[in-house]
């Protein structure tokens, strides 16, 4: 597996007159396959109408239109397909941060995709892609690439939150992550992309019909399990690429602009120490301080406890302490 870079130069802010010259790489980073209008369509459907559907949440939940069943299984839902993303794709397929056997790697390609984001190979790639050039030329969305000044961060931050994903340009799988095409079970899932967004869009509805024997049931499920949880998680991910680039705490030695975000740790599952997380990108554990709530990890640690996940790369004090940020002038 290609890793991504983990050197730590300076924690300087990146700006358009000061960006590292990563050199030209091995291969093209851009893939040839171009994304199609429909794509791009389909795209901002699934980014605009569960965003809508938030919007309208308030006015239909007054009263009626909101009910246990609605919010048991949007919370099911986002909690599935929200580890699928922390858990599957990110900490595993992305930096090999446990092994798993083949149901349990099968089952986390399968939660991740039903977030609706990307397949795993087209996540996995840009995300690895993100790793080697963060916050400099190379990164597909730093929210630092259009300056420092009040005009240049608002417009990183919306490049950063979703306008990078309406760049034509699709990041390379075979250039960041051939071990997971060379994979005949995950290349399987990634192909499936489209039938698990459909499965996302209507399990919701129909647990929700089949629980209150209703089609009102559905319905409601199908706002709730469905739309208004696609959109929550999305803004959350999307979140840690931009929010977490741009403000918050940076305890550790990173060489680029992640910080980590206390209030978006729990909704993130624990992604939002992001600062650490680029510090160390292999550790399983990303909430490595006291008090900082990290599922995700918990999660991992479950899976190790019955045998699921191995070779768990758990952070040690040493390795905590030797990533810690230093006042200026103080020597490790």
């Amino acid at each position: 597996m290609s890793s991504p870079s983990t050197s730590h130069p300076s924690t300087s802010h990146p700006s358009t007159s000061h960006r590292v010259d990563a050199g030209p790489p091995a291969r093209p980073d851009i893939s040839a396959d171009l994304k199609t209008p429909r794509e791009q369509i389909v795209l901002l459907l699934f980014l605009t109408v569960p965003l809508l559907a938030v919007a309208m949440a308030v006015p239909v939940a007054w009263g009626h239109g909101l009910g246990w069943h609605d919010v048991i299984i949007g919370g099911v839902m986002y909690l599935v397909s929200g580890f699928g993303i922390t858990v599957g794709y990110h900490r595993l397929f992305t930096h090999g941060s446990f092994k798993a056997g083949r149901p349990l790697r099968i089952a986390l390609a399968l939660a991740g995709s039903l977030a609706v984001e990307m397949s795993v190979t087209d996540w996995v790639a840009a995300h690895r892609r993100h790793h080697k050039y963060s916050d400099s030329d190379g990164d597909p969305h730093s929210p630092w690439r259009f300056g420092r000044d009040a005009a240049g961060v608002a417009r990183g931050f919306l490049h950063a939150h979703v306008g990078w994903l309406f760049n034509r340009q699709r990041t390379a799988p075979e250039r960041f992550c051939p071990d997971l095409l060379a994979d005949r079970d995950i290349a399987a899932v990634s192909a499936a992309f489209p039938w698990c967004v459909a499965a996302s869009v209507l399990i919701p509805p129909v647990a929700g019909g089949l629980w209150s024997m209703s089609w009102a049931g559905a319905v409601t499920a199908l706002f709730w399990g469905s739309l208004v949880r696609i959109a929550l998680l999305h803004h959350v991910t999307f979140s840690i690429n931009s929010i977490c680039h741009l403000v918050g705490e940076r305890p550790f030695t990173a060489r680029d602009q992640s910080r980590n975000v206390w209030w978006l740790a729990v909704p993130s599952l624990g992604e939002s120490w992001h600062n650490l997380h680029h510090a160390d990108p292999t550790s399983a554990r990303h909430g490595v301080l006291p008090g900082q709530l990290d599922p995700s990890a918990a999660l991992i640690r479950g899976f190790e406890r019955l045998g699921w996940a191995y070779d768990v790369r758990w952070p040690t004090p040493e390795r905590i302490a030797a990533r810690q940020a230093r006042p200026a002038g103080q020597a490790r």
